[in-house]
């Protein structure tokens, strides 16, 4: 059975709705394409202004044209664009490929007729892309479908699929594959994605066996949890590099302003993109370098990696940026050391790096490789060449080709220089080898193959739910705030809820005055902790509402009767905590804060003092598994010290873990929060030490 999207980028038949005479126009230019690139079916112009265009017979309409017509390319007017879209759907017409500005862009009446296009559509059963795109492009020979106006008009065909939502970048990156030998296998720009997402595209090409990369440039997400799920098994056979935009304020102004709203922080991508396994480009370049890899070559079955070159100091250069990059540089074996030194003159190193000195020729490259690849302590090589004028560039090719011939383990050459290199470079492009231009880029597209490499070896995770919530207490604490107006929880009220879902807290009791606080205190034992609970005061160090180590009943009352005095002026309702003081742990924080596109985000990290100085933290969007807990806890650079470094003692991991898991069913459960912060959570060696010291929760308005 065909599937929906074949009408657009495998259609049987084209109708360029707008065709034009005028050279450098885009209903011109694309036109040309399709002709110019050989689409393998018949191409229909429509203009009622003219009866040819290209030498091709042109018609009044989409409903003249006597044959079938499967996909539509609208390059009309923006006024025009509806009537035509209605012509399309009487026809029968099966995709729309709408390259028209002047929609939801703009906003005000180009939202409307973006509206009412969509429900033409709709209605006819057809899939569109757009309004404002480039076009579509599919390098199948089956098809050879060029149906956009990009200057670059014979795309190379290869395995690597791309999305854009930028028309503009589109173009530079079809051209910079083009220029870099980077085959192509389909082009979607998506335009304002009125109909056909980059989640559709995902699962197309998922199915398409032609597709083994795929790349996407995003301003937007749509339905970010269906991106996740769709990515999460996607990743598991073929990669995903995407680079979005907006990851400063003002790179998110701006791109809310172009082709569609901003989806959400950068924060919560940056999460939601690890989660699922998409490998996030920084830079245009680093997707290319690293898609040239991931096309061609196997994620490495390890970190350990070989450098095999003829300059010690781009080796130096490579060997630096692997272990920067969490790559391990690792000893050769002897048996590996003696097969090489034969081949190499007596000043060469058959250490690791591998430097056979700047005479190496072709075939001491091929003897050198061939020992390095079978080492069983190697599971990836770089190799390097510096080009001399002297020495044959195209010999060194083919040793290097000879002497990795049959591995299964990734292989990344770097050619630094421009001495007779090009016919080299391109003879082992040809043979499906990456070749970068700088030590630095190998390095850096090797870390991204392993990081392939651990996200396909990666167990699967489960979702974790507690059978223990109170939501009694819960309900009824939301109920009583609901009921005032309130959305911001006291922290009587916020430790009720935390105590509800399962969590731990240091032993406490609420005072409405200063006597029962320093009546509970002594019920509690000495030392103890003074908190301000209000609604009002919502950061409590502010305005007083912190005092630590009360060792006495005296030193509490009379810490709670100044408490409350200046409490009271602003909020009558103004009570107390008093709580056991705990310590003897490593302050962390627990926390959620709900993002308006991707809701519930967890955060883990250092706490106290340190989340505001140091922003040590890791963040993941909820809801997460039992493996996505374990992984935030180690995320943090300050991870050593949970485990034992620098004199603190180990903690209990596997109750840090849980309480990330409750917060997350809790967050589950009750939707309605939209803020939530344990800080500090004292995170200590035992289960039964390990507390939360403070709450805060706030809800969602109604």
């Amino acid at each position: 059975m065909s599937h929906p999207l074949d009408a657009i980028l495998r259609p049987r038949s084209v109708a360029v709705v707008g065709a034009s005479r005028e050279k450098n126009s885009i209903s011109y230019d694309l036109l040309h394409n399709l002709l110019e690139y050989g689409f393998q079916g018949p191409v229909f112009p429509v203009n009622p202004r003219t009866p040819f265009v290209h030498s091709l017979k042109c018609y009044p309409s989409v409903e003249d044209i006597p044959d079938p017509v499967e996909l539509a390319i609208l390059v009309v007017p923006r006024q025009h664009v509806l009537a035509h879209a209605e012509a399309c759907a009487r026809k029968g017409v099966k995709g729309l490929v709408v390259i028209t500005a002047g929609f939801k862009e703009v906003g005000g009446e180009g939202e409307d007729l973006e509206r009412r296009l969509r429900e033409i559509t709709q209605r006819a059963g057809m899939r569109m892309v757009g309004p404002n795109c480039m076009g579509v492009i599919n390098t199948d020979p089956a098809f050879r479908l060029q149906g956009s106006f990009s200057a670059t008009t014979e795309p190379v065909s290869g395995p690597i699929a791309f999305s854009s939502q930028s028309g503009a970048l589109g173009e530079a990156i079809l051209a910079l594959m083009t220029q870099l030998g980077l085959g192509l296998s389909m082009f979607v720009s998506l335009g304002n994605k009125a109909d056909v997402s980059g989640n559709d595209l995902l699962e197309y090409w998922e199915a398409d066996p032609r597709t083994k990369v795929i790349l996407m440039y995003l301003e937007s997400f749509g339905n970010p949890r269906r991106f996740q799920e769709i990515c999460r098994r996607v990743t598991q056979t073929k990669p995903i590099l995407a680079m979005k935009s907006g990851r400063t304020a003002a790179g998110a102004r701006a791109a809310a302003s172009h082709t569609g709203s901003l989806a959400g922080t950068d924060l919560a991508v940056e999460s939601m993109l690890a989660q699922c396994g998409v490998i996030r480009c920084e830079a245009i370049e680093e997707m290319f370098l690293y898609a040239a890899a991931l096309a061609t070559q196997p994620p490495p079955k390890g970190n350990r990696v070989a450098v095999v070159t003829n300059s010690g100091g781009p080796g130096i250069l490579a060997v630096d940026a692997c272990v920067q990059l969490g790559l391990q540089v690792a000893p050769l074996s002897p048996a590996t050391q003696a097969r090489m030194r034969p081949a190499l003159p007596p000043e060469a190193s058959t250490a690791n790096p591998v430097d056979m000195i700047a005479s190496a020729r072709g075939e001491h490259y091929e003897a050198c490789l061939r020992a390095v690849v079978q080492d069983p302590d190697i599971d990836a090589v770089i190799t390097i060449f510096t080009s001399l004028e002297i020495i044959d560039s195209m010999a060194v090719a083919e040793g290097i080709l000879n002497g990795i011939a049959g591995t299964d383990k990734p292989v990344l050459v770097c050619f630094m220089g421009k001495v007779q290199t090009k016919p080299a470079i391109a003879r082992m492009k040809q043979a499906g080898l990456p070749v970068y231009t700088f030590p630095e880029e190998a390095a850096q597209t090797m870390a991204a193959l392993y990081r392939r490499r651990l996200w396909l070896d990666r167990p699967t995770g489960h979702m974790v739910g507690y059978d223990d919530l109170d939501r009694a207490a819960i309900d009824a604490v939301f109920t009583a705030a609901r009921a005032e107006g309130r959305t911001t929880l006291t922290l009587v009220e916020a430790t009720r809820v935390i105590q509800a879902a399962g969590i731990p807290v240091a032993p406490w009791a609420a005072a409405q005055s200063w006597d029962e606080a320093a009546t509970v205190a002594a019920e509690l034992g000495f030392p103890v902790a003074l908190k301000l609970s209000s609604a009002v005061h919502t950061h409590k160090s502010d305005v007083g509402g912190v005092r630590l180590n009360l060792r006495d009943a005296d030193a509490v009352r009379g810490a709670a009767v100044a408490m409350l005095t200046n409490a009271r002026e602003q909020d009558p309702a103004a009570t107390l905590v008093v709580q056991r003081m705990v310590g003897g742990g490593t302050e962390v924080i627990f926390g959620a804060s709900v993002d308006p596109k991707f809701g519930p985000l967890l955060m883990f990290g250092l706490g106290g003092i340190f989340v505001e100085i140091l922003k040590d933290v890791a963040f993941r969007v909820a809801p997460i598994t039992d493996l996505d807990a374990e992984e935030m806890l180690s995320d943090i650079k300050a991870a050593p010290i949970l485990t034992g470094a620098r004199g603190y003692p180990a903690v209990d991991r596997a109750v840090l873990q849980e309480v990330l898991l409750r917060l997350n069913h809790l967050l589950a459960e009750y939707p309605e929060i939209a803020e939530l912060d344990l800080n500090p959570f004292f995170a200590a060696p035992t289960r039964e030490a390990s507390l939360a010291a403070d709450a805060r929760v706030a809800l969602k308005p109604r």
